[in-house]
C-alpha cells in the first residue's frame, strides 16, 4: 500500500469515526426529543376520560340553572328546521367576521337547483373602531349596491356574525365582545340583528328583512344538511374551535324557561340547533391533566389567558405557535438548532399553523418542506436531525388536536342517539391539513364504537350559503 492510499484510509477512518459519533449523538438527542414530546400523545383512557367530561359538561350547559358551571355553553339558536330540499325563491346572506365581508345571493330554483354568487366588500379601519351606526350603515351601503346591481327587492336575509354572541332569537342576538381587531363604539350588548334591520329600514328602496342570525359552525351544518338530509353535528376546525348540533328541545334550557319551557310551561316540541361554544371546555380545570408546559406557556402570552381552553389546544390560531414554543423549549435544551441563534424564530407568531399543515405534507423519508421554512424562519443550514425533530413535532402536536376535536365530537354524537351520525366539518385546518381529517374521523369512530356510525364530511360555505338556506327554511 502506497503512503498516498494509507493516509487516505487514515482520513476515511477519521471521518468514519466521526459520523459514527455524530449519529449515535444525534440518536440520543432524537431518544430525548420523543421523550419531551411524550405529553402529546394521549392514550385512549386520557380521551374517554376527556369525552367524558364533556359529556358531563354538555348535560350542564343545556340546563340554564347550571350553565354558569359549565364550560360549555349550549346556547339556543332558534335554528329549528334543517333544509328539506323543498326551499325555492331567492334570498341574501350577510357574512361578517374580519376586515373582508361577504355579500351572497343564493337563487333555488323550482326544480331545486341552488345557484349563488357573491362580492366580497371592505371594511375601512375607520369603520372598524368607530360608531356602531357607521358601522351598519356600511354593511347597508354594500347590501344595497349589490341589490341593485341584481334587481333584487324584497329579499329575506340571512347574517353570519362570527362574533360572540347571546342568541335571544333567531334573528336576535346581543354582541358579547368584539374581537377581531372590531371596536365599535355602542354595539356590546345590544341586538345585531334589530342594529341591521333598523339600518335596512332607513333604506326604503331596498326593501330587506333580517330573517336570522347564525354563526359559522350553525351555517356549516346548515349547509350540509341540503345535501346530507341525516346531517345532525356541524364542526369547525379553523382559525377557532366549535360544535353545534341538533337535539331535542325540551332539553334545551334558556329559551322562555328552564329545560324547553314555553311561556305556559309546556314543553317545547321538535328540535333545535345548539350552539356549544366547546371551544371554551378546560376553563373550568377539566384539560389540567392534559395541557402541557408549552401550552401554559401559549395561554400565558395570549389575549385571553385562561378562557377558550380547547380551542388553544385544537384550533389553527394557535397550533403554529405551540410548535414554535416547543422548539424553542427543545433548543434551550440543547436538543435542536445547535450553535444556531434563531433569532427570527423567537417573534411569537413567527411560525403560522399553514407552516405545520406544509411540513406535514412531505412523504414518509422527505424533509424538504422542513428545510424550507426552517430557512424560512432563520435557521440556517438545518440539519437532518433538525428537519426530523420540527417534523416529528409538528406531527405530535397535529395528532393531538385531531384527538381532542374527535373526543368533542365523539361527545356531542352520543346526545344524538343515531346512527349514523354525519358530521359537517368546514375550517382552514380540517381541509389543508393532509391528515387532520383521517386522524379526526378514525379516532372518533373508535371512541363510539362499533354501535354507532360516524362520518366527518366537509361543508361548503357555511357563513355564506348557510346563512341564506336558514332564511329560507322560515321564509
Amino acid at each position: 500500500m502506497s503512503k498516498k492510499d494509507a493516509k487516505e484510509g487514515v482520513g476515511k477512518s477519521k471521518l468514519s469515526a466521526l459520523e459514527k459519533l455524530r449519529s449515535e449523538y444525534d440518536d440520543k438527542r432524537k431518544l430525548a426529543v420523543i421523550e419531551r414530546c411524550k405529553p402529546f400523545t394521549l392514550s385512549d383512557a386520557q380521551l374517554n376520560q376527556v369525552c367524558g367530561s364533556m359529556m358531563r359538561a354538555l348535560k350542564d350547559g343545556l340546563r340554564q340553572s347550571r350553565r354558569d358551571r359549565s364550560s360549555v355553553k349550549c346556547y339556543p339558536t332558534y335554528v329549528r328546521t334543517l333544509p328539506t330540499g323543498k326551499e325555492r325563491g331567492n334570498f341574501l346572506a350577510l357574512d361578517l367576521g374580519g376586515t373582508n365581508f361577504r355579500v351572497l345571493h343564493v337563487e333555488i330554483g323550482p326544480d331545486g337547483q341552488l345557484k349563488q354568487d357573491s362580492k366580497i366588500y371592505a371594511v375601512p379601519a375607520s369603520v372598524m373602531t368607530g360608531r356602531g351606526e357607521s358601522l351598519f350603515s356600511h354593511l347597508v351601503d354594500c347590501i344595497e349596491h349589490f341589490a341593485k346591481e341584481r334587481g333584487l327587492r324584497g329579499v329575506p336575509l340571512g347574517f353570519t356574525f362570527s362574533f360572540p354572541c347571546r342568541q335571544e332569537g333567531l334573528a336576535r342576538g346581543r354582541l358579547v365582545r368584539w374581537t377581531k381587531g372590531f371596536a365599535c363604539e355602542g354595539v356590546e350588548g345590544r341586538d345585531v340583528g334589530g342594529m341591521l334591520q333598523e339600518a335596512l329600514d332607513r333604506r326604503p328602496g331596498i326593501d330587506v328583512e333580517v330573517k336570522a342570525v347564525i354563526n359559522d359552525t350553525t351555517g356549516t351544518l346548515v349547509s350540509k344538511a341540503w345535501d346530507r338530509r341525516n346531517a345532525s353535528v356541524g364542526v369547525i376546525v379553523g382559525t377557532g374551535f366549535n360544535v353545534c348540533y341538533v337535539e331535542k328541545a325540551s332539553r334545551v334550557g334558556g329559551m322562555e324557561g328552564e329545560a324547553g319551557r314555553t311561556k305556559e310551561g309546556r314543553a317545547e316540541e321538535g328540535t333545535m340547533v345548539v350552539n356549544t361554544e366547546m371551544g371554551a371546555f378546560g376553563e373550568k380545570g377539566e384539560l389540567e391533566g392534559v395541557r402541557t408546559e408549552f401550552d401554559r406557556v401559549v395561554d400565558a402570552a395570549s389575549i385571553h389567558p385562561g378562557e377558550h381552553v380547547l380551542e388553544k389546544l385544537v384550533s389553527g390560531m394557535y397550533l403554529g405557535e405551540l410548535v414554535r414554543v416547543v422548539l424553542l423549549g427543545l433548543r434551550e435544551e440543547g436538543l435542536v438548532f445547535e450553535g444556531r441563534r434563531c433569532l427570527q424564530l423567537r417573534e411569537k407568531g413567527s411560525v403560522p399553523t399553514k407552516y405545520v399543515s406544509e411540513i406535514e405534507s412531505d412523504g414518509p423519508h422527505h424533509r424538504v418542506m422542513a428545510r424550507e421554512i426552517l430557512e424560512e424562519v432563520g435557521v440556517s443550514e438545518p440539519t437532518v436531525h433538525d428537519c426530523a425533530t420540527v417534523r416529528y413535532v409538528c406531527r405530535a402536536v397535529s395528532r393531538r388536536a385531531a384527538h381532542l376535536a374527535a373526543a368533542a365530537v365523539a361527545a356531542v354524537a352520543r346526545r344524538v342517539e343515531r346512527s349514523p351520525v354525519v358530521a359537517a366539518v368546514d375550517g382552514s385546518l380540517f381541509r389543508h391539513h393532509p391528515h387532520f381529517a383521517r386522524i379526526m374521523q378514525e379516532k372518533t369512530q373508535q371512541l363510539l364504537g362499533p354501535g354507532t356510525e360516524v362520518e366527518l364530511c366537509l361543508s361548503e360555505d357555511g357563513s355564506g350559503r348557510g346563512a341564506a338556506l336558514v332564511a329560507a327554511s322560515v321564509r
